[in-house]
């Protein structure tokens, strides 16, 4: 069943810096100062420029909002580093995770076709930064710019095929298996190997009661597949995982690779 994601509040305010937070990258993406938005990364280098001209980059803070459902979209984000989650929120404030976006991605996808509030939550659940856009400086971009607009397109549909996926994994495949797949989806936007979440805010991502999640980390634990280390998750035996995990990862990954095959 979801569960009431209550302790994610938004912080009064966000610090704008010139180089990624303590920490943030600590994975390997991101580092102070380094671009690593691969959207940004892949448009062509005046494009580029262009944009991060018009953007700021800022500290995006543990359980930092970044979209809220039903809410003006003020802020077109290039994700830098850290790992946000988008989630689906009913109407009793119940909330399960639908989607994940790192550096790979952007948040705010519902301005590139011209709507101006979300359907969904995004927060961060792992700290990191990004470059912060407002919303009519993205919208007068993609006019000027159709390579941006299909690039932007591109990952709507990679969220797409996420969130139908996800919602078949969370119905039908067992707790541990699911959070192998969630566990190599983060660890493919982080690099690394640390990932620096409580099983209680596991739970709340796979939609599980916390005994659940314990229960199934014991197994991976078990089987020598992750480990604890310093109160933060590690990621033992990537190959392992893999097989440990429903056939959901490993279902993404081919569509992902067939779509970027047939776009080059």
């Amino acid at each position: 069943m979801p569960n009431n994601l209550s302790d994610l509040r938004r912080p009064r305010s966000i610090a704008v810096t010139d180089s990624a937070p303590d920490g943030a990258g600590r994975n390997g993406a991101g580092q102070a100062g380094e671009l690593a938005n691969r959207i940004l990364l892949g448009l062509p280098r005046n494009l580029c420029n262009n944009l991060l001209a018009k953007a700021a980059l800022v500290k995006l803070p543990t359980h930092f909002v970044l979209n809220e459902v039903n809410e003006p979209i003020q802020y077109f984000y290039f994700i830098n580093s850290g790992l946000a989650s988008v989630l689906n929120v009913l109407q009793d404030g119940k909330s399960v995770e639908v989607g994940l976006t790192g550096c790979e991605g952007v948040v705010g996808v519902p301005i590139v076709v011209g709507f101006k509030t979300s359907p969904t939550r995004v927060v961060m659940q792992i700290e990191g930064s990004g470059y912060r856009m407002p919303a009519k400086d993205l919208q007068a971009a993609l006019k000027a710019w159709s390579v941006l607009e299909k690039s932007l397109l591109k990952y709507s549909q990679e969220l797409a095929l996420q969130a139908g996926q996800i919602a078949a994994c969370n119905r039908v495949h067992e707790v541990d298996e699911r959070l192998a797949r969630w566990l190599l989806m983060s660890q493919d936007r982080l690099g690394g190997s640390l990932i620096p979440l409580t099983q209680e805010f596991l739970a709340h991502m796979l939609g599980t009661r916390r005994a659940s999640v314990t229960v199934a980390a014991g197994i991976l634990q078990k089987a020598g597949l992750i480990s604890y280390v310093r109160g933060q998750l590690k990621i033992e035996d990537r190959k392992r995982l893999e097989n440990a995990s429903c056939e959901c990862y490993a279902t993404l990954t081919r569509q992902l690779n067939v779509w970027k095959s047939e776009s080059e």
